[in-house]
């Protein structure tokens, strides 16, 4: 697809799936930056209970984890309080609860993405059975001239038996400067929430992290939209930066 038509339709996607959409939950998108010096990774929560909403983002270094902001009305800490952003050297984990402890454990230990969500289900939370959707940026082989590599898994209740969870990992080709690759948790709004499905969807990563980080935010509903945070990784690998932002702290 020529350049200027994906970029079109990641811009199509932004505007469908999020600024029409009030509900897409969770999200995470991983790309790079405009002028491709950084990789970027993006991650966002939305809320419709007490529970959900009482959250917010903390950045301590290059990783970032998810807090109550009133201890007291956090009725159950179980999906959503959890470490969202962590990293190894050269490697970086995104993902919506704590499977990324699982990933970066696995990783550590000489495993893959794959066979540490393989102990992993979707989210417990009947009816709407929460994907758990996670993202990798393997930096390893910069050194020895070895390519980037991206993957994006989701773990989604089987329709046959949503005990069980059907699971899906993308690892696509590199996206190119100024757009990413990105997954949600649901398709948009409703009772039982609809689970994402398909590809990850082409959006645009344009401008620097400070951009990104005001296009999304605006982009998600305003009256769902709970923490959002922009992590910017060096081209060649090295530690990450994270900016945050809190509906809370609005």
């Amino acid at each position: 697809m020529p350049a200027a038509d994906l970029a079109a339709a990641a811009e199509g996607n932004l505007q469908r799936h999020l600024r029409e959409n009030p509900y897409p939950g969770r999200g995470l998108v991983i790309g790079r930056s405009a002028d491709g010096a950084a990789w970027l990774q993006v991650y966002w929560i939305m809320g419709r209970s007490e529970n959900s909403r009482n959250r917010r983002f903390v950045a301590d270094g290059a990783s970032m984890r998810t807090e109550a902001v009133d201890p007291a009305k956090l009725s159950d800490p179980t999906n959503v309080i959890y470490e969202a952003m962590l990293e190894l050297p050269d490697l970086y984990v995104v993902s919506n609860g704590d499977q990324t402890r699982t990933i970066v454990e696995g990783l550590a230990a000489g495993g893959t993405f794959e066979d540490a969500l393989a102990t992993r289900e979707r989210e417990d939370d009947a009816p709407n059975y929460t994907p758990r959707i996670s993202g990798l940026l393997d930096l390893r082989g910069h050194m020895h001239g070895v390519e980037p590599r991206v993957a994006i898994s989701i773990l989604r209740a089987a329709d046959a038996d949503p005990a069980r969870s059907d699971r899906v990992t993308t690892r696509p080709a590199l996206p190119p400067p100024g757009l990413g690759l990105g997954i949600t948790t649901y398709a948009g709004d409703g009772d039982p929430l609809p689970p994402f499905r398909g590809d990850p969807l082409w959006l645009p990563l344009a401008g620097g992290a400070g951009h990104v980080l005001a296009t999304y935010w605006a982009a998600l509903d305003a009256d769902n939209r709970v923490a959002l945070a922009v992590k910017t990784i060096p081209i060649d690998g090295g530690a990450g930066s994270i900016l945050v932002r809190n509906a809370h702290d609005a």
